[in-house]
């Protein structure tokens, strides 16, 4: 039996890992931690794997460790980044995680600057030369030898008989104040005379040369038990894709039985540990997953201020606040077993069963309770998923800020809680002493229940189980799997008797005349089998090989897998489809139906002796539906598949006509002479339904005849409208005027003339809007007893 008292440290939601080299070993530090034990070489090995299509993998870890012991696990950095977003340790059989760490390495650039030396990762000589202005140099040339400090490093033409040419010479100030130059030739040797410069240089080189180390990063795991316990660790890190491959086995005629279907998986352990009878899983899925540097330390560009101009110099004095005699403070903290900060805890203080306050711990763990009466409280701390901590005798001074803290652990564990009281802090007229609170811890929780370890990995396979992978599938090996480190391996995934039926599969995008050789294959493994390759064997012998897309439980699917040379099709097709018209005239519409038909020839010759069942695959085209007196075996968005028996040594003929039906409608009222032209001389109506339509033409022309009528006169009321208004302006105008009398007489008399015409011109619109809607309704009767075809 092993006691589940642990400490859960989790970096990720995510628990997927990686198998990396772990091994157990003494933290190496100058002076040993009291009680920290040194380990032997131990190792967790791999006890779980899963594999995912997206290119990551979950590993789990399980080993034994003693006492106080830190187990370092090495990985490269980009191991280390995924790692970091998913890592979960467990320290089972009453045993703790102290803390994770690992070596941190700042960016080359950035670890460069912190040098005194102004130089980068890439250089030359010169630039080299110059980040050492200065600086005392010795200088040696075959002839002489001098020192100084470097004034500087200039570029300078030197002329000679083969040209001119570039070189790099130096300056130096010597010690008696002169100023040599010398060109730096290949026999020019520098040497720097400054101990602490040469430092420096030496501390530059190295880092330099650290970008061809070997990518290596050190996490810890710290520990903290007593005897022997199980250290579980899981995380993940990219892997190679798994890749699924079938073989299909075809029965022979003598042997009359299933087709047996096995199924394997390529798997490559490139992780840099062997996997010795592991649990292996296989998810034929793609969760999401991505690659973040969470383990290079990230920087941000802070703005920079400046100081103000005006800046307070001399110092100040500030009074201080006057403290309340009768009110006083409850402040402190809440953490975990670890002595990490718990944000979001309620603290609820009570006295004798009333609420006084409700707070919630900030993101550092911290609360504050002010004005409180002098007394004694009950204080709770709670937190979904943990054990409530309460305190039931907690006194307050008045004037006093009095601290408690609070230890909360998770409510899955059975553990003795444990508050402590620091001494208060001093408050205001309480004076300057500082007074203290001692606060017993509460009596000890019975121990924590047992688990058995295997009871536990049954629990972490539950996490696993189909029903939450959603639309992902699991190949779960029954048998452990060993894969050395660097080594790849073809592991079954399945092995079951299918349903097939041999066929030849042809359809004329293929732009061939023979056909090719598949199998009508359902899937009744009762798993769900992944796309990948496949190869058939049939009569001991390889017949071809294909690729399968995935297939679900039960369900059918066309796998091609060879050409067939016994059988050839030729498809004929007519080039524009024929047009079948009908008119229909019901209730004022006249509807013009069409309808296209195109028909397709298949001729299939069987030259082989053994019959053939030809699946042929005609296109399914949008708006068409495929007619004909055999129905498609099945149909898919692009093809009607029809199966087609071929005897042997024969010629097969099979036709499809595709049909696309049409309708355009009008209103009887809109038609046109042209129109009934057409369709008489189309034979689409028959002599009644043509007179019934020359009598609606007739009377359309009729009712026009009248509403033009009542058009012009209409016309006539309004100019003979204007008119007067015109006239009337005149007579306004004459006033005063020799001529006043006698045009007045004659603008009287033509308005006299006007109101006579208006009067007959309304007798005549009544008239003939009655007659116009006489015509009308007669128009409208002829149309609603029009029918026919």
């Amino acid at each position: 039996m092993t006691t589940f008292h642990h400490r859960l440290v989790s970096i990720s939601a995510l628990t997927v890992a990686l198998p990396c080299l772990i091994q157990a070993q003494a933290t190496p530090t100058p002076q040993p931690i009291p009680g920290r034990q040194t380990a032997a070489d131990a190792r967790l090995p791999v006890r779980r794997v899963v594999l995912y299509k997206s290119g990551v993998g979950y590993f789990e870890h399980l080993g034994r460790i003693r006492g106080n012991q830190t187990v370092t696990i090495d990985f490269t950095s980009g191991q280390l980044d995924d790692v970091l977003k998913s890592l979960t340790t467990l320290d089972l059989d009453g045993g703790r995680v102290l803390g994770v760490s690992y070596n941190s390495e700042a960016a080359l650039d950035r670890r460069l600057g912190a040098l005194r030396l102004p130089v980068g990762q890439e250089t030359t000589r010169a630039a080299f030369l110059t980040a050492l202005r200065g600086a005392r140099l010795e200088v040696r040339t075959a002839a002489t030898r001098f020192t100084g400090r470097l004034l500087s490093v200039e570029r300078t033409d030197r002329k000679s008989d083969a040209g001119v040419t570039t070189v790099d010479t130096i300056s130096l100030v010597t010690d008696a104040g002169e100023i040599q130059a010398v060109v730096l030739d290949p026999g020019v040797s520098v040497r720097i005379l400054e101990g602490d410069l040469n430092q420096e240089v030496g501390r530059y080189l190295t880092l330099v040369a650290s970008v061809r180390d070997q990518d290596l990063r050190r996490l810890s795991i710290a520990t903290s038990g007593t005897g022997e316990r199980d250290l579980f660790v899981s995380y993940i890190s990219e892997v190679p894709v798994w890749k699924p491959t079938y073989r299909l086995v075809l029965p022979t005629d003598a042997a009359p039985r299933k087709p047996l279907l096995q199924g394997w998986a390529i798997v490559d352990n490139t992780v840099g540990e062997d996997w010795e009878n592991v649990e292996l899983s296989l998810v034929a899925g793609a969760p999401q997953s991505f690659v973040q540097s969470v383990s290079q330390p990230y920087y941000v560009q802070r703005p920079v201020v400046p100081l103000p101009e005006g800046m307070l110099l001399s110092p100040q004095t500030h009074q201080s606040a006057l403290g309340t005699a009768g009110t006083g403070v409850l402040a402190g903290s809440v953490t975990d077993s670890t002595g990490s900060a718990m944000p979001g805890v309620t603290v609820t203080v009570t006295r004798a069963g009333a609420r006084v306050a409700d707070v919630t711990t900030d993101v550092r763990g911290r609360y504050r309770v002010t004005g409180l009466a002098p007394g004694s409280y009950e204080v709770r701390f709670s937190l979904a998923g943990f054990n409530p901590v309460s305190q039931p005798a907690v006194d307050v001074s008045g004037g006093m800020e009095t601290v408690l803290n609070g230890v909360m652990r998770l409510g899955t564990l059975s553990e003795t809680v444990t508050v402590s009281a620091a001494t208060p802090v001093v408050g205001g007229r309480g004076g300057g002493g500082r007074g203290g609170l001692a606060v017993p811890p509460p009596p000890a929780a019975p121990p924590p229940p047992a688990l058995e370890g295997a009871a536990f990995r049954a629990a972490q396979q539950a996490e696993a189980s189909a029903a939450q992978l959603g639309d992902l599938f699991e190949y779960k090996l029954t048998s452990p799997v060993t894969i050395r480190k660097n080594q790849s391996a073809l592991v079954p995934i399945l092995s079951g008797e299918v349903e097939a039926e041999k066929v030849s599969l042809w359809n004329a995008a293929s732009g061939s005349a023979r056909p090719l050789r598949a199998v009508w294959l359902t899937n009744a493994t009762g798993l769900t089998l992944d796309g990948g390759s496949f190869s058939v064997t049939e009569g001991q012998a390889f017949a071809g090989e294909g690729l399968m897309d995935p297939l679900k439980a039960g369900e059918r699917r066309l796998l091609s897998y060879a050409a067939d040379l016994g059988v050839q099709i030729d498809a004929k097709g007519e080039p524009v489809p024929t047009r079948v018209l009908k008119v229909q005239v019901a209730r004022g519409l006249v509807i013009h139906q069409t309808e296209e038909r195109q028909r397709r020839v298949y001729t299939v010759r069987n030259d082989d002796t053994e019959p053939r069942v030809l699946v042929l695959e005609h296109p399914a085209r949008a708006g068409w539906t495929v007619g004909g007196t055999v129905t498609p075996a099945e149909t898919t968005s692009a093809w009607h598949r029809y199966r087609i028996p071929v005897a042997p040594k024969t010629t097969a003929t099979f036709a499809v006509e595709d049909v696309r039906p049409g309708q355009t409608q009008y209103q009887v009222s809109s038609i046109t002479d042209d129109q009934v032209a057409v369709l008489v001389r189309d034979r689409l109506i028959t002599a009644e339904v043509e007179a019934a339509l020359r009598r609606i033409l007739a009377q359309k022309a009729d009712v026009a005849r009248l509403t033009t009528a009542l058009t012009d006169r209409q016309a006539e009321i309004t100019t003979i409208g204007r008119d007067q208004d015109r006239v009337r302006e005149n007579l306004k105008a004459l006033k005063g005027t020799a001529e006043e009398r006698q045009l007045v007489q004659r603008y009287v008399r033509q308005l006299d003339d006007q109101e006579n015409r208006l009067g007959v011109l309304r007798k005549e619109i009544q008239a003939l809007t009655d007659e116009r809607q006489k015509a009308q309704a007669e128009l409208n009767r002829l149309i609603e007893a029009l029918s026919g075809s």
